[in-house]
């Protein structure tokens, strides 16, 4: 858990137990001085104990203090070396130049897709990838903006040739989640992983003997728990984007991952199915002038 530490502590801090909440929120304050810090410095800065810090490293996966001073040295420094931090977490007021409010978004977006990738893990991409090769039926579902994105990627796996359905109305999730067996794949998507139809249809295709992935900011929600397999996405909030808007990207940024290890296993049968799609809609395409 070393890779991504401050991506998941930013997102999953804010939905701690207050003592934990407060360490959290000291360490995000100040990444860097955290990481030179004592367990007691720390504890009495953020007016908690050394037994509550210990038990802050414990959820986010560390052994101890030390590791998680080590992983907060190690991000930070390759933060201030790519200057990731620029313009990130100043808020967007009404009457700010678009120029800065485009700035800010810029770094914000860029911030939120490193710290994404920092966290993936390789081997569960692979995993699911290796899974969805196989498959017979692949589902992919959300609701509301993860809907959107349950779509692309639905999408763009069809287009290389992979069974696959993707939703965003409940219904037709759960209908459809009755219908996967053994060897099928389903992937659930919710930021906060609390959706109702979401757990209901990933229950149901995990009922049904399919492999289950959840797609999910938060590792300990209940989507994640429900989960076979779990990819986890970095969120950071911005004037005007909220809650689910805030992790578009993030979560469209593993899809892709696993798009592209399923394009690689399935490489001469995608380029065959890309040439094939280019020469069928460019009669549709407007002439270059």
């Amino acid at each position: 858990m070393a890779a991504g530490a401050l991506g998941r502590i930013r997102t999953e801090t804010p939905a701690l137990p207050e003592a934990l909440r407060r360490v959290g929120e000291t360490i995000l304050a100040d990444p860097a001085g955290a990481a030179r810090s004592t367990i007691i410095a720390l504890a009495e800065v953020s007016g908690s104990s050394p037994a509550t810090v210990t038990r802050f490293c414990r959820v986010f996966g560390f052994g101890g203090y030390a590791e998680l001073r080590v992983a907060l040295a190690t991000e930070t420094g390759r933060v201030a070396q790519a200057h990731w931090d620029a313009g990130v977490g100043h808020e967007i007021g009404p009457t700010d130049p678009l120029d800065a409010a485009i700035g800010v978004m810029a770094a914000a977006d860029s911030r939120l897709i490193q710290d994404t990738a920092a966290q993936l893990d390789p081997a569960t991409v692979a995993a699911i990838a290796d899974a969805v090769v196989a498959a017979r039926r692949v589902l992919i579902f959300g609701v509301s903006t993860s809907g959107a994105v349950a779509g692309m990627l639905g999408g763009r796996l069809r287009r290389i040739r992979v069974p696959c359905w993707s939703h965003a109305d409940a219904h037709e999730a759960l209908a459809d989640a009755a219908l996967l067996a053994e060897g099928d794949v389903a992937i659930g998507i919710s930021h906060q992983g609390r959706t109702r139809e979401v757990l209901e249809s990933l229950a149901e295709a995990g009922d049904r003997g399919a492999l289950t992935v959840a797609v999910t900011s938060f590792a300990r929600s209940p989507l994640a728990e429900l989960a076979e397999l779990v990819l986890t996405t970095a969120s950071r909030e911005t004037t005007f984007r909220l809650g689910g808007l805030a992790a578009v990207h993030s979560q469209l940024f593993v899809l892709d991952a696993v798009y592209v290890a399923v394009a690689q296993r399935t490489y001469e049968r995608t380029n065959e199915s890309f040439e094939r799609t280019i020469r069928a809609l460019e009669s549709h395409r407007v002439e270059r002038s």
